[in-house]
């Protein structure tokens, strides 16, 4: 079926990843790179990008109407989709993976596929951690909460002093983005920055590289066609982790 056709899927299950977090499975299976987004059409709310956590599954975060909402389906409910779009994580050779909490979705699945070497994952909480079972089977996962109630205390960052950076390939990082920034940071400073893989989250309406309201300064990468995953040499200068835009335009500091 042509990606750009909106179609409609049912939810065949549901599972509680995290108190926040929960797994859809979807009655239709696409064939995806780890990393690539559709667009979810959650009827009569709102239509937002997801990243796939799985061949027929995507992983949501509560944050907002459309996640919300989402939260009150049930099975056999209905859900819009278009996509998959954009561009995923590109991995030969050895990867490291860092993610914070939801930030792991997109991830996933690359370590599912035995593409990951080590796996840095952080959350708030012990309760946070999602798929921390399906990860520990595929990777050497080392994990991190701000309340120290599982592994190092502190952020995911903390865990960039136990692994040598330069010993990977590649570097794939989804999360807050100022958890992100700081991981930019630490690369640049090592002379690695073309290593990271980033996936970005910019506010989209089309998810069609058509509207550019997903446009990054001062390059005007569009997160939907040349993202959401770019290379972090691309990234440094630009108004990653500084700023975004609300769905007005208007620039909003990242927190």
């Amino acid at each position: 079926m042509d990606e750009g056709l909106p179609r409609t899927v049912s939810i065949k299950g549901i599972v509680k990843e995290t108190p926040r977090i929960r797994t859809f499975l979807l009655s239709e299976s696409f064939r995806f790179t780890p990393g690539q987004f559709v667009m979810v059409w959650v009827p009569g709310v709102d239509e937002v990008p997801m990243a796939l956590s799985g061949k027929n599954s995507i992983s949501v975060q509560e944050v907002g109407d459309a996640t919300s909402a989402m939260f009150a389906l049930e099975e056999d409910d209905l859900l819009g989709i278009r996509g998959p779009y954009g561009q995923g994580f590109s991995v030969r050779g050895m990867a490291l993976a860092i993610a914070g909490g939801i930030g792991s979705a997109p991830l996933l699945p690359l370590a599912l596929e035995g593409d990951v070497g080590v796996f840095l994952l952080g959350a708030a909480t012990e309760k946070d951690l999602p798929f921390r079972k399906a990860l520990a089977r595929k990777t050497a996962l080392k994990i991190a909460t701000d309340d120290g109630s599982e592994g190092r205390r502190g952020p995911v960052t903390v865990l960039l002093k136990e692994v040598n950076l330069h010993a990977f390939d590649h570097i794939c990082v989804c999360g807050p983005e100022p958890m992100m920034r700081a991981v930019l940071k630490v690369l640049h400073d090592e002379g690695i920055a073309d290593r990271g893989q980033f996936s970005l989250h910019r506010y989209m309406k089309c998810g069609v590289g058509l509207c550019g309201s997903c446009a990054i300064d001062p390059e005007g990468i569009r997160v939907c066609r040349e993202g959401p995953v770019v290379r972090g040499d691309r990234l440094i200068g630009s108004e990653f982790g500084v700023y975004s835009r609300d769905a007005s335009g208007r620039r909003k500091p990242v927190p």
